[in-house]
């Protein structure tokens, strides 16, 4: 079945140039103490050269007043939607001039053609590599400074894995609640799932996987804690919230309700990081409420398959396997 919209060129093609590493990575100067995390120097001596180890020790790093800047935060933000618009044009163009070469098939245009969408989504997954490797060098500084400690990678005492696993679930089973009252058209999502079985289950496993992953150390890990330094907790979980909806506009641009969806969801997460002052419980919430919704994805249409009885036997599950396909 395919959607009546059609879908916004501008999210298949994903354009951004990344910004360099060196533009970064303007890093404050990092204390010379006990070695930790090598990095070697070369210094020249009388007697010859000589080799001493510049690092910083993880206890003398403290997440939420971290080594770099809220510039350095907000480049890497950008740079991180530079990658995710850039990436996928440059992979997809091969295939656009030989699909140009060839006769054309009449009727379909690229925004029909189930391999160049195919190839849209399986294009996120350079994107995070390439996003985790300047995340790496932000955070380290090339290997100067522990990279997990300095993210604040560990759970906090007062929520583990059972505590966000559970509130990742209240926000799915409300998020789903509240875009079936509001209603709202298809999205470009919808589009991408109905295209066909491999995009499908390509975009499933990268909404499980890479994706909450690479994104909570762009904006949870390095973003959140440099703008709280610089302008307060407040405008931080506010301005995190929106950074963090704004790349999602295009895929949702036709459905104000998944919008805000998304809005309350990087809202949530980023005040867990905030209160909680570690990351890992933010991930495993992200992980667990596109996990899910990834699995509903892939048995969606199996689902479907027998509706009648599954409306009559389970309309709980029905209703999700109609609905949830709208919050990643």
């Amino acid at each position: 079945m395919k959607s009546r919209l059609p879908i916004n060129f501008t999210f298949l093609i994903l354009p951004f140039l990344p910004l360099s590493l060196t533009l970064i990575c303007i890093l404050s100067t990092s204390n010379e103490s006990t070695p930790l995390v090598e990095s070697t120097t070369g210094t020249h001596a009388n007697a010859g050269q000589k080799h001493e180890v510049q690092t910083v020790p993880a206890a003398e790093i403290d997440p939420n007043n971290p080594p770099w800047g809220a510039i350095e935060g907000l480049l890497t933000w950008l740079g991180s939607v530079v990658l995710l618009l850039v990436v996928p044009f440059f992979l997809l163009l091969p295939y656009v001039l030989y699909r140009n070469a060839q006769p054309a098939v009449p009727g379909q245009s690229l925004l029909e053609d189930k391999t160049a969408l195919f190839l849209a989504v399986i294009s996120t997954l350079p994107v995070h590599l390439l996003t985790f490797g300047l995340v790496w060098a932000v955070v380290t500084r090339f290997r100067k400074r522990p990279f997990w400690s300095a993210l604040g990678w560990s759970w906090s005492r007062r929520v583990g894995f059972w505590t966000s696993a559970g509130l990742a679930i209240l926000l799915l089973a409300a998020g789903l609640l509240f875009t079936n009252l509001a209603g709202g058209e298809p999205t470009e999502i919808d589009r991408l799932i109905q295209s066909s079985t491999a995009s499908r289950f390509a975009l499933a496993i990268l909404a499980a996987t890479t994706a909450p992953f690479v994104e909570e150390l762009v904006y949870r890990g390095v973003l959140y804690p440099a703008l709280q330094r610089t302008i307060g907790m407040f405008w931080a979980v506010v301005g995190v919230s929106i950074l963090f909806t704004l790349p999602h506009i295009p895929q949702y641009i036709n459905n104000v309700a998944v919008i805000s969806v998304v809005f309350v969801l990087s809202l949530s997460l980023t005040l867990v990081r905030a209160f909680t002052g570690k990351l890992l419980p933010c991930f495993i919430m992200h992980l667990v409420f596109n996990g899910i919704q990834s699995a509903l994805i892939i048995a969606g249409p199996y689902i479907q398959q027998g509706v009648p009885e599954v409306e009559q036997k389970a309309p709980g599950i029905a209703m999700l396997a109609r609905s949830v396909r709208h919050l990643f």
